[in-house]
């Protein structure tokens, strides 16, 4: 008989709510700890890619309450944004009735799965008791001068009629609606995040915990350059235009000069030219064009001649000056010395314009000096040619020497350049935080006193999804007398962008109820930082980059006393369907409901967890949750070998010795998120279970039931219950091996590497093909000789040798 699912699944989730068993409180003496999935935006429903996320958080929760911790595990809703003031216009309903709805919704739908969450320290980000400290923390930044006004040229969602940060500019789309992004002039506010570039950079050193990947993103993002900024001099003039490299080896090879279209001289040096006109449309093209499109390697690179000259100031060589549209005013100058022979962009665009090269580093692959025989630009090292007193030189070495004797000679200045800009974070919109600012003709920007706080969204706004935000047609919101002078002034109708609400969430969950500030000190003293923190790889720049900016700039307040936010992160993989990511528009949805309705919400949890490592994408299977369920329906009937068991029943000496072996597999497994093996490792102890029925099996039922309670609760607090326990399973110790039972099964296995012995590695004697195959290729001799050539067989002679074929 099938387990029944549907009656134990609600009936536990009733007990774990009404007991508050996950409901924490800090207390001395007790080892705490945080952990945190990244809280899903309320769009009502819960999709594969939340189940994932947040059933991955929950069995390792689950994990450290069964080691003795007090788990923090708070749920939350990032509730602001452009998707419900577009719902709000379509089902003609305000965007705070309809959010709160999706809240509602989707919080049931998190309690079916069974989450361990602490809902006493629920947050939205919506609410004002919520956004009045984004309005503090934001008066506290304008204080220090982080939080500043300026014109500038920024990326334009015609689809959500707002601004985007660089970040949020994906592939030239919106990165929440994929349409495609416009430049336009306009006011804005602006975070200084540039102020904590270098300890941004630094500090990513203090991560030991976080994937590679993950830190690579962000050094590559904050984009720290040792460079040259070199002043090329315009010809018949005093005027000079710099140019920052990181190459100054090269400078005897550049040939001609690349300005932005945006740059501040081209109209200038332009006038009267007979070029002007053409350039000036060129300009008006490129200014309708996406920066990350035009930015990017594989698009074609446009330009076009200025008509201006200027010099070269090595060599005196008189060179073109040229507009592109892959360059910008964002990064470095706004100016590029082009090195045709030694930068493929500048290749391609000089093989395009007949603009002249010059080789000026001699390495492997060049066989004559003659330019026209390049395929390629030689991007590799070699010895200086063609570059006056500096020929012969090893170009490391020149890319030195030429920086000093550029300073020496005063043509140049050896500098740091940043890739990191400050942090876009107005919104015309009116689902976000107010920015709490005044203007007043008499006083100018004026900042709402901390005592007026929070500036409340007005109720009574009408959505039309026409340009502008609505708040500016409020007069009531807008018209206030200024805090100064009491002259009539008017409010700020920017709203904040929704990336500040979630750069500090995890902090206002150690005291979601504290009245005096963001957070109370020793709440967040006691809980932070945060100890593991999971959410997908689409957040790596933006989310993790800001949330690591204001925890430093807490610290700077002392409100806390650690530099960064999250210890550990995990980047879980997406979910897929047929190859590809699920997503409404390619109808390859699979619903949660359905799985729960049909097979329990511990069948979906011990499905997602089995399919795939975290860390990579998995792909959907039916036949998977088919698997999942008859497998639990297999250890619901383990009872029956369990309860009356006649006295003198013998105890099985391997069974033992497979019980308290797996006990460790798990226990390992589970603190490296490798779910899908612990559970294989339970699999493998249940089929030894089933062998060993007509023995005393009751230690290893316990172990599995255990084991197990992290990914399937709701089954295996029913089978706790049924075992004779009075309380909850969470009460329980995790269950600890002997080490009498684990030493002796264990083997010296050689590896062979195509044929020769090159590394050996102890195993458990009856370790399986999978787990062999996990520790071998882990192992570090192996991973030398590899050096990732391709693995064409894996030959394993049982309890005797490995041989990798490569």
């Amino acid at each position: 008989m099938a387990y029944p699912f549907s009656e134990i699944e609600p009936k536990w989730q009733k007990y774990w709510l009404e007991h508050k068993l996950f409901n924490v409180e800090p207390k001395t003496g007790h080892k705490k700890y945080y952990v945190l999935e990244m809280f899903p935006y309320p769009s009502g429903k819960i999709h594969m890619g939340h189940v994932r996320n947040y059933t991955i958080g929950d069995a390792y929760s689950r994990y450290k309450w069964l080691e003795g911790y007090k788990v923090m595990h708070p749920m939350g809703f990032d509730a602001f944004g452009q998707p419900a003031e577009n719902a709000a216009i379509k089902n003609n309903t305000k965007p705070d009735i309809w959010t709160h709805k999706c809240i509602e919704w989707m919080k049931k739908e998190l309690e079916r799965m069974g989450y361990s969450y602490d809902w006493d320290r629920e947050v939205s980000t919506c609410d004002d008791s919520y956004y009045k400290w984004n309005q503090w923390i934001f008066l506290k930044m304008f204080e220090q001068g982080l939080a500043y006004k300026k014109g500038s040229n920024v990326n334009w969602c015609p689809s959500c009629e707002t601004t985007l940060a660089n970040e949020e500019v994906i592939d030239g789309g919106c990165w929440r609606c994929h349409t495609k992004v416009e430049q336009k002039d306009l006011e804005q506010w602006f975070l200084k995040i540039t102020e904590y570039r270098d300890r941004l950079l630094e500090d990513l050193q203090q991560l030991k915990d976080w994937p590679e990947r993950v830190k690579a993103m962000q050094s590559n993002w904050i984009g720290r350059s040792r460079g040259v900024e070199i002043y090329f001099r315009l010809k018949d003039s005093d005027k000079t235009i710099p140019v920052f490299t990181t190459r100054a080896d090269t400078i005897f090879g550049a040939t001609y000069i690349v300005l932005a279209p945006e740059h501040p001289l081209v109209k200038e040096i332009i006038k009267g030219k007979a070029e002007e006109k053409e350039v000036l449309s060129f300009i008006d093209k490129v200014s309708a064009e996406n920066k990350t499109v035009r930015s990017s390697e594989d698009v074609k690179k446009e330009g076009v001649f200025t008509g201006c000259y200027c010099v070269n100031p090595v060599n005196n060589e008189t060179i073109p000056i040229w507009i592109a549209d892959y360059v910008l005013m964002e990064y470095g100058t706004g100016a590029i010395m082009a090195v045709p022979t030694h930068d493929q962009r500048d290749f391609l665009f000089a093989e395009e314009h007949n603009l002249p090269m010059r080789i000026v580093i001699h390495g492997p692959g060049i066989k004559t000096m003659d330019p026209e025989y390049l395929n390629a630009a030689y991007e590799g090292n070699g010895l200086q040619v063609n570059s006056g007193q500096f020929n012969g030189l090893f170009n490391e070495e020149a890319k030195i020497k030429i920086a000093e004797w550029m300073e020496e000679e005063k043509i140049g200045k050896i500098q740091t350049h940043w890739r990191l800009r400050d942090w876009l974070i107005s919104r015309q919109r009116y689902w976000g935080t107010p920015i709490p600012i005044i203007y007043c003709q008499k006083c100018g920007i004026v900042a709402v006193p901390y005592e007026e706080l929070p500036v409340k969204l007005p109720e009574d706004v009408s959505f039309t999804g026409e340009g502008g935000s609505p708040l500016g047609k409020v007069k009531e919101f807008v018209n206030v007398p200024c805090p100064k002078c009491k002259s009539p002034a008017r409010r700020e109708t920017d709203t904040m962008a929704t990336f500040f609400d979630s750069s500090w969430y995890f902090l206002r969950f150690s005291s979601p109820r504290f009245n005096n500030g963001p957070f109370d000190k020793e709440a967040a003293k006691y809980w932070m930082p945060v100890d593991q923190y999971i959410g997908g790889i689409e957040h790596a720049i933006l989310h993790l980059l800001y949330s690591r900016f204001f925890t430093k700039f807490f610290k700077d307040l002392n409100m806390i006393d650690f530099d960064e936010p999250f210890k550990k992160l995990l980047t879980q993989g997406m979910v897929l369907k047929d190859g590809e990511v699920m997503s409404k528009s390619r109808g390859n949805i699979v619903d949660p409901d359905s799985i729960i309705k049909n097979y329990g919400a511990d069948t979906l949890r011990l499905y997602i967890l089995f399919a795939a490592p975290p860390e990579v994408e998995m792909e959907w299977s039916e036949r998977g949750i088919e698997g999942a369920f008859r497998f639990l329906n297999r250890v619901w009937r383990l009872l029956e070998y369990c309860k009356d068991q006649p006295q003198g029943k013998i105890v099985s000496f391997e069974l033992r010795k497979k019980t308290h072996r797996t006990i460790k597999e798990v226990s390992e497994d589970l603190e490296n998120f490798k779910f899908n093996t612990a559970i294989s490792s339970v699999m493998e102890l249940v089929n030894a279970i089933y062998q060993n029925v007509d023995k005393d099996v009751s230690e290893a039922v316990r172990a599995v039931i255990l084991l197990l309670s992290p990914f399937v609760p709701h089954l295996m607090e029913e089978m706790w219950q049924e075992l004779g326990n009075k309380e909850s399973i969470l009460k329980a110790e995790w269950p600890q091996y002997e080490d009498k039972f684990i030493r002796e099964s264990v083997i010296v296995m050689p590896i062979q590497i195509n044929g020769k012995l090159r590394s050996k590695i102890e195993v458990p004697i009856d370790i399986s093909e999978q787990k062999l195959r996990e520790f071998v290729l882990d192992d570090d001799k192996v991973k030398s000789w590899i050096q990732g050539q391709v693995v064409r067989n894996f030959i394993v002679v049982p309890k005797k040798l490995v041989n990798i074929v490569i």
